[in-house]
């Protein structure tokens, strides 16, 4: 039988949720209850990272951090400086969690299993005693004048004296209609993180070749991304793709995912990749262009440039003519692709847009017009790239939402 009194209520079973209820009910003995509208708990924790779970990026300061966010990241400067990636590593290690910082700066539990995370968090939470209710989803907020009455799916209410909002992001308008009932500015939902669809792309046969540094731009703009670059069954993804289509997500929402994109396979500019074919032409003029692959790109991709360069199979670096060294160059740095339509990055999905950041207090992510209500994670307009940002921003907004709840 559902409780119908608590203290604090927080909405949503992800890992803003979790802090956020964990904090809100440590020390100061609050009852606490956390409603998730499914029957499953942390289910973007579970996927993150393959399943190993990419709990936040080695950034030492907010300063750094707060690069890595499309929306919202200048905002969130101060609440990085109180708990940011230093405290959150602090906080897991210290219940037990090994982490590890890999090359590109992901971080990582050593186990390399994300059910290392989920365990951790649920242990706090029930040492913290915090009451958990799937399948309980809230349509509805009527503030009192104490406190929240909470309106149920299954028609039960709930009362209580605060309430913290970490239902993540929609995919629609409508998914913020009860939020905007309270008077909240919304911003429209929108994707990020995505892979670009090319149905027309001659390179899809050598799916899972790639690249290990390149450069995606999208010509006539400023946005132009580096990073790998991974050829897919469906057109192009990896890190480079997937931040192009974070930061760049506003306008391509509104060319409707149809825009061209030129490719740099070198990860250096025209001059310098010029410069590398131009060396080994002068120093093998005999050996066969098409066969002698340069800038660590894979012999299958290389072969394919030669063809779209128009350089027979056979042809010598020697012999090769200016025009075709000049297309060589050309497909080497701005090979064009045109995108039609967008792909799910796996199932680690990130919506631009949702409640809007001025209106909450950032010290303590309270509603500023509405005293006792909070909002945390990714319900707010703030989205990170790939790489454990949007998490950091879960662990950042939990907290303070949840430590602040639990003190008024």
């Amino acid at each position: 039988m559902l409780q119908t009194d608590y203290d604090i209520v927080v909405i949503g079973g992800g890992a803003a949720g979790f802090f956020a209820a964990i904090h809100a009910a440590k020390g100061a003995k609050q009852k606490v209850v956390l409603l998730e509208k499914t029957n499953k708990l942390l289910s973007k924790v579970k996927v993150s990272g393959g399943g190993r779970c990419n709990v936040t990026h080695d950034c030492d300061y907010a300063a750094q951090l707060i690069n890595h966010y499309p929306r919202g990241g200048r905002s969130l400067r101060k609440p990085f400086e109180i708990f940011g990636t230093q405290q959150t590593r602090e906080w897991f290690e210290k219940r037990g969690v090994k982490l590890k910082v890999e090359e590109d700066g992901r971080i990582f539990p050593t186990t390399d299993d994300s059910q290392t995370i989920i365990n951790c968090l649920f242990a706090e939470a029930k040492r913290n005693d915090v009451t958990i209710e799937l399948k309980s989803e809230v349509t509805k907020i009527t503030r009192k004048e104490e406190g929240f009455s909470l309106k149920l799916k299954s028609g039960a209410h709930i009362n209580c004296k605060k309430v913290i909002v970490t239902t993540g992001g929609q995919n629609k308008a409508s998914g913020y209609d009860w939020l905007k009932q309270l008077g909240l500015k919304i911003e429209r939902p929108i994707p990020s993180l995505f892979t670009f669809n090319v149905p027309d792309s001659d390179l899809k046969d050598l799916l899972g070749l790639s690249v290990g540094k390149g450069y995606v731009q999208i010509p006539g703009t400023k946005w132009k991304q580096d990073g790998p670059i991974l050829i897919t069954h469906w057109g192009f993804s990896a890190p480079a793709v997937i931040k192009l289509s974070a930061w760049a997500a506003i306008d391509l929402f509104d060319k409707s995912y149809q825009f061209p994109i030129l490719i740099n396979w070198t990860g250096l500019d025209e001059e310098a990749t010029r410069t590398v074919v131009n060396d080994y032409k002068k120093q093998h003029p005999k050996k066969v262009v098409s066969t002698n692959q340069l800038l660590e790109i894979p012999s299958r991709l290389w072969l394919r440039i030669c063809q779209k360069a128009e350089i027979e199979e056979d042809k010598r670096y020697v012999d090769l003519s200016k025009k075709q060294f000049n297309k060589l160059i050309e497909m080497l740095v701005r090979c064009p692709f045109q995108v039609n339509g967008k792909t799910t990055f796996k199932e680690e999905f990130v919506t631009c847009g949702g409640v809007n950041l001025k209106e909450v207090d950032l010290k303590t992510f309270e509603a500023k017009k509405i005293p006792g209500l909070y909002l945390a994670g990714e319900v707010l307009n703030v989205d990170g790239v790939t790489g454990g940002f949007n998490f950091q921003h879960a662990w950042t907004s939990g907290y303070l939402s949840g430590t602040s709840a639990a003190q008024g």
